[in-house]
């Protein structure tokens, strides 16, 4: 599989697939459940699971199935811990990681825009809550 098809599969499951749905679906139970925050973490956790289950599963089926070229990471740290061990080359891991992070930022502007700027309620809340 070339660099090219190999990010923008990654491109693609981190943006509308892991980031899109895991973080509107923890947004979208805040407004259905006030502060519930025991209901609120169970789904919010069930959606990421499930969301991370297509994702990976949609790079890793695109793949050819050589651990050198296997995409569907979504994450930052599993690419490194790929590349760290080996499996994966330097450059196609830096793709993977520039990929990942423009797909993280695209999916939360979109995000801004769908709910009408309720993405930036989430993140003060985040910023509140950690002191910074």
């Amino acid at each position: 599989m070339d660099i090219l098809t190999a990010t923008l599969t990654e491109f693609i499951s981190t943006i509308f697939i892991f980031v899109f749905a895991g973080i509107g679906s923890r947004m979208t139970i805040r407004n259905l459940t006030g502060d519930d925050a025991a209901f609120g973490l169970i789904a919010t956790a069930i959606a990421h699971a499930f969301s991370l289950s297509i994702a990976v599963y949609i790079g890793a089926r695109i793949s050819t199935g050589n651990p050198y070229t296997l995409c569907g990471h979504v994450n930052p740290a599993v690419t490194f811990g790929a590349f760290m061990g080996g499996n994966i080359h330097f450059i196609r891991g830096l793709g993977y990681w520039i990929v990942q992070l423009l797909a993280s930022i695209g999916a939360s502007t979109l995000l801004m825009f769908v709910t009408g700027g309720q993405v930036w309620q989430l993140v003060a809340l985040v910023f509140s809550t950690t002191n910074y």
